[in-house]
């Protein structure tokens, strides 16, 4: 799945042979539960959640939907329909009523039914920030649009009320889990899966500043995304950590995390990276392979700070630095108001919890150091302006005008190499100056690329077409195999074919007997009186006849059946 998503009415998805996270985790006793985007595949029920090791699903198997109507316009071709599912169940009465409020809703009614003597595992896919079909992209309730008001810009003040929609949202899942007390034995993980779309299709005027590129590209704007990780099982938290990850390393991370048999795992590219985010060791992971698609020609590999990218997806047209800086004057980071907020408080009461149970335990032998010093401390304005420094991409100014230009990069026309440690916005070519780690880069590259599986894209099916589906996208192969079935049984079953054949061919016989015993008699008649009794050589003769037409029968009926399999063929 290397190349391109998966477009609309594409007939595919993530092969059946790979074994997701919730399957793994359901054999481990996991409840498991995926809320909101899919996009895995569901041209046949297969490759739909349910089918993928989640015991519910609610939300849409697209990769996009309107926000209150929630149907999907395909985004190169015509086809338009609705998509929100229960399970494999269209769900109509979603219709009109805000996505992310709803994915919302769903994930605290399951964290309160939940039984909390088995472990859960909840995967929860928002929709949000990203937009909705190109007619209305950006979507979110006025009275939301109106709290930013002191922002300029149209678009970015309706991305900014869908965001805050989206912190809202994470406020009252941490919340619920804090009521049930889950909180106290979770790991939340809140991730971003690529870069924003600044600007072309589906664009949603975030930013990726400062890192060049955007989404669907190679370049750190698209792929360098933001991952906030808190669970109590973190032995050093309210830190940052820069170790390099993959998205894949995640299966075998909460895998460990969780305390289960890593040796269940197949041989796979991840990595478990759970004793680095928990107690900031150096990170199992060295090597990252961002893409290698020979139909765009472009592919980005990185060995410890070095980067090696070629090509381009958009002929250039993402290959520079886009979006707002959010430094503005006018705009200010309240931390006072993070510290009260939902979240803000859910964890300040579960570390409060834990303070009390380390001074009971730590009264006896310093009743002064009981008090004072704890191993996990609240959130307060110091630690938090601390974090958002170290969080911060710094990027050395640099004057392009005096760059020589061997450091300028044009990656269509010769692959560039980058230090990311001292350039992470990937403004200064080294390729000229380091050439044997270029050529080391580049064989990597072609020994990784004997690895690669087949891209994957299909041409779209036109039976994908909701307008054939009550207009709504579904799990169309599946019911066009029923409709095949079912013409088969309608029109004649096997049994009926060779029934009528026989009785046809039956009546012919009888006939030709008729007819040539009438000939035969009058031929009879003619030239003797005898009886027709008294000769036998007649009846032979009779005999001789109907014994070729048993393989007239034979010959009718192999003709009958092929044409009905011919028939078939045509109407499936």
């Amino acid at each position: 799945m290397q190349h391109l998503v998966i477009l609309e009415p594409e007939p595919w998805g993530l092969p059946l042979n790979e074994t997701l996270l919730p399957q793994h985790l359901k054999r481990n006793g996991y409840t498991t539960h995926a809320v909101g985007k899919w996009h895995l595949g569901f041209f046949r029920k297969e490759y739909t959640p349910t089918y993928r090791g989640f015991d519910t699903h609610f939300g849409y198997w697209q990769g996009l939907q309107d926000y209150y109507e929630h149907t999907v316009h395909a985004t190169y071709t015509p086809e338009f329909g609705y998509d929100m599912r229960r399970n494999m169940t269209v769900d109509w009465s979603a219709k009109g009523k805000y996505s992310t409020t709803l994915f919302t809703e769903e994930a605290v009614r399951l964290i309160k039914e939940h039984n909390t003597e088995n472990p859960m595992f909840m995967y929860l896919a928002h929709l949000a920030p990203h937009t909705g079909n190109d007619d209305d992209p950006l979507q979110a309730p006025d009275e939301e649009i109106a709290k930013f008001a002191h922002i300029a810009d149209p678009e970015r003040r309706i991305y900014a009320a869908m965001v805050s929609m989206l912190d809202k949202s994470v406020g009252s899942v941490v919340s619920a889990l804090r009521d049930r007390h889950m909180l106290e034995n979770s790991i939340i993980l809140f991730m971003s899966d690529n870069g924003a779309q600044t600007q072309g299709i589906h664009a949603n005027h975030g930013s990726n500043y400062p890192f060049r590129g955007m989404k669907n590209s190679a370049w750190e704007g698209a792929m360098h995304c933001v991952a906030a990780i808190w669970s109590p099982l973190i032995k050093q938290p309210q830190r940052i950590s820069n170790h390099l990850m993959h998205i894949s390393d995640w299966l075998p991370t909460f895998f460990s995390a969780a305390g289960l048999n890593k040796t269940e795992l197949p041989p796979m590219d991840g990595v478990d990276m759970w004793q680095s985010i928990s107690e900031g060791t150096k990170g199992a992971r060295t090597d990252l392979l961002y893409n290698i698609d020979d139909i765009y020609d472009y592919g980005a590999l990185r060995q410890g700070d070095w980067k090696y990218v070629y090509g381009s997806v958009s002929k250039g047209k993402a290959d520079s630095w886009y979006g707002s800086s959010g430094k503005n004057k006018e705009y200010s980071y309240d931390d006072k108001a993070v510290l009260s907020s939902q979240v803000g408080s859910a964890l300040a009461g579960v570390i409060t919890y834990e303070q009390i149970k380390e001074k009971n335990e730590n009264l006896k032998n310093d009743a002064d150091g009981a008090t004072t010093n704890f191993t996990r401390k609240l959130l307060d304005t110091e630690i938090i302006n601390f974090l958002r420094d170290s969080a911060e991409i710094k990027c050395p100014e640099i004057n392009t005008e005096d760059m020589h230009e061997s450091n300028m990069c044009n990656p269509m026309e010769s692959p560039c190499l980058f230090n990311l440690k001292e350039d992470p916005c990937e403004r200064v070519n080294l390729a000229a100056q380091r050439p044997i780690i270029v050529m080391n880069m580049e064989q990597a590259l072609a020994r990784l690329r004997k690895t690669a599986l087949p891209i994957r894209n299909v041409p779209r099916d036109p039976n994908a077409d909701p307008a054939k589906w009550n207009n709504t996208w579904t799990n169309w192969q599946d019911y066009e195999d029923v409709k095949k079935q079912k013409i088969f049984h309608n029109t004649l079953s096997p049994l009926a074919i060779g029934l009528i054949s026989a009785a046809c061919v039956a009546f012919v016989v009888v006939i030709i007997i008729l007819i040539t015993l009438s000939v035969k008699t009058s031929s009879l008649k003619k030239k003797t009186k005898k009886s027709f009794f008294d000769e036998p050589e007649p009846m032979e003769q009779v005999t001789m006849k109907i014994s070729p037409k048993t393989q007239i029968f034979e010959d009718r009926e192999l003709q009958a059946r092929d044409s009905i399999r011919n028939a078939f063929r045509t109407v499936e």
